[in-house]
């Protein structure tokens, strides 16, 4: 990296630049060596790393990463105090060391004063950071009040505004209310090359997405990810009382999947397997909920698709027409835990064209395989399922019109269906599934499928096990996603997550005893699942489904027992529903 483009070095006069790299050190230091000491010595010199990562740990713990083009050591050159973190390289890193007084010096140039100051109002808000949890309220980052601006102001009254009030985003006035960022005056204005003179109104987001400030933290991180937006407005009751940012959340803790988010666009394929892995067992061993878990990371496999695409496009050239990505089964319902198998297919607006999509599909494929996704088992992937939106539409309508045991197996894994990536609609394919959710033959055979998959309870409701196991996806979670997709296709829900689809089915077509005890066992499977395949990755072991039943606690055996038991008793009345034998 070349630290002439790295501000605030970039803003500086190049003859006073060029005076003080002069002065700078280059240091290459070795993965694990410590930089900086917390309580120790205070600083010596001002770093910017050059290549690699540090990390900065609060004792043991670690609350933040810092990357190529980052400067650590000013907040105790500032103060005069010893630094509040340790700062450790995670991987080799060279770095450029500013002694003292080149820093000084730098801290003339009022670029560098106010670079430097926010610099340090992001390492006290870190600092006071580390004492939040996952489970607090988003709202507690709130740092000052939002900023408006009249949807006529121009775009350029907008960038001085928020120089002048020091944010990267303002409200737009009017109903609904909407956003403006400082990336949509990079990607909606300066990119497409509109005049300065373009009024708000034109390039902002409106309405905008917002939540509750009393929504726990990892909530709100989970739908910053799923929707990729980098500004958070927040709520007290109707009115917006602050706006969080990426930052904000990256800064409060280091395994975050925004930090993950931000790096995916940049990351080497290989590696992003074990990113993963440890963003779950970060998310895991700070108490989050197993589905919400699954929910992020489905989240983090989307953005990689659509960068995934992106290169494909760029590659390839512009689409020769519209087209929809689309992934379905555990994707699709956004219940991912660890990684599992590829499941995706593409859509197209109109027949022809194989061979740049049969490329695209290629490439997607192909890198997913990379990031260690490995291809479907069932081969329902893009390279073999494409398709023109009207024939996608002649084949789910032929599967519910003869639902024979493939076509039942098709309809429980593409039905599923999501779009990630690509502009064409699928609401046609939503209101044929919801169309053909009410046919009386299709929702029969649906009711078979939902019993095939019965939970190990022999006679006395004791557990049956296989050599000491219990497969926790074939006999827990499969026939839950099941009667989940069934009872909310009968109510007329379009819901994907199974949680979603029960609750859409409770007090209409699914009793609210039944939907709620369900609702329980999956979170716990789910979360229990979870838990032993963390365990197998972090021992090396290959990743599945199955746990040992001797190796459960007292308590988890009782849960368990309890969500076979609920599953079993809705069995029993949709099997009497349907006159199921």
């Amino acid at each position: 990296m070349d630290p002439r483009t790295v501000p605030p070095l970039s803003a500086l006069p190049e003859e006073e630049r060029e005076a003080l790299l002069r002065e700078a050190r280059e240091e290459a230091h070795p993965a694990g060596a410590h930089l900086l000491e917390q309580g120790g010595a205070v600083a010596s010199a001002l770093y910017l790393v050059l290549e690699g990562q540090v990390a900065l740990l609060d004792g043991e713990e670690e609350v933040g990463t810092l990357e190529a083009g980052e400067f650590f050591g000013f907040p105790s050159l500032l103060s005069g105090e010893p630094p509040a973190f340790s700062v450790v390289a995670k991987t080799p890193v060279r770095l450029l060391a500013f002694p003292e007084r080149a820093f000084r010096k730098l801290l003339l140039f009022p670029e560098a004063a106010r670079f430097f100051g926010q610099g340090l109002a992001d390492r006290v808000r870190l600092r006071a950071a580390t004492d939040l949890s996952l489970f607090s309220p988003v709202g507690r980052l709130i740092r000052r009040p939002p900023v408006f601006i009249k949807p006529s102001a121009s775009v350029q009254e907008a960038a001085l505004r928020m120089r002048e009030e020091g944010v990267s985003s303002l409200l737009v006035e009017g109903s609904p209310l909407g956003i403006l960022t400082d990336r949509d005056l990079r990607n909606r204005v300066l990119a497409e090359g509109l005049p300065p003179t373009t009024p708000v109104a034109q390039v902002r987001t409106a309405p905008l997405f917002a939540l509750p400030a009393d929504t726990p933290i990892y909530e709100a991180v989970a739908a910053m990810v799923e929707r990729g937006v980098h500004h958070l407005p927040l709520l007290e009751g109707e009115r917006v009382v602050g706006v969080v940012t990426h930052t904000d959340l990256v800064l409060h803790q280091a395994q975050n999947p925004l930090l993950l988010l931000r790096r995916i666009e940049r990351l080497e394929l290989e590696r992003y397997a074990e990113e993963v892995a440890r963003l779950v067992e970060g998310l895991f061993g700070r108490g989050l909920e197993g589905v919400e878990i699954g929910r992020v990371v489905a989240s983090l496999n989307d953005a990689l698709i659509r960068r995934l695409v992106g290169e494909a496009e760029a590659a390839l050239g512009p689409p020769p027409v519209a087209y929809r990505f689309m992934v379905f089964g555990s994707e699709g319902r956004r219940e991912q835990a660890l990684l599992t198998d590829q499941d995706n297919a593409l859509v197209l607006g109109e027949d022809g064209h194989e061979a740049y999509f049969q490329a695209l599909a290629e490439r997607v494929v192909g890198g997913l395989l990379r990031a260690g996704i490995p291809e479907c088992k069932g081969g329902y992937m893009a390279t073999r399922w494409r398709l023109p939106l009207p024939a996608w539409l002649e084949t789910f309508r032929r599967w519910m019109q003869a639902p024979e045991p493939q076509a039942l197996l098709e309809t429980q894994i593409f039905f599923d269906f999501r779009g990630v990536a690509g502009e064409l609609s699928l609401k046609p394919l939503e209101e044929a599934v919801l169309e053909g959710g009410q046919r009386g033959v299709f929702l029969y055979h649906l009711a078979q499928a939902a019993l095939a998959f019965r939970p190990p309870l022999g006679l006395f409701g004791r557990v049956r096990t296989e050599e000491g196991f219990v497969d926790l996806k074939r006999s827990a979670l499969a026939p839950i996603v099941s009667l989940a997709r069934l009872y909310a296709l009968l109510a007329g829900s379009p819901a994907r997550g199974t949680l979603e689809r029960l609750k859409a089915a409770e007090g209409t077509t699914l009793s609210p005893e039944g939907a709620e005890r369900l609702a329980e066992a999956f979170r716990f499977f789910f979360h229990l699942r979870l838990k032993h395949q963390l365990l197998a990755w972090q021992k090396g072991e290959a990743i599945g489904n199955r746990v040992l039943w001797a190796a459960l606690s007292p308590g988890e055996k009782r849960q368990a027992l309890e969500g076979f038991r609920a599953i079993q008793e809705i069995q029993e009345s949709t099997a009497m529903r349907f006159q199921l034998r």
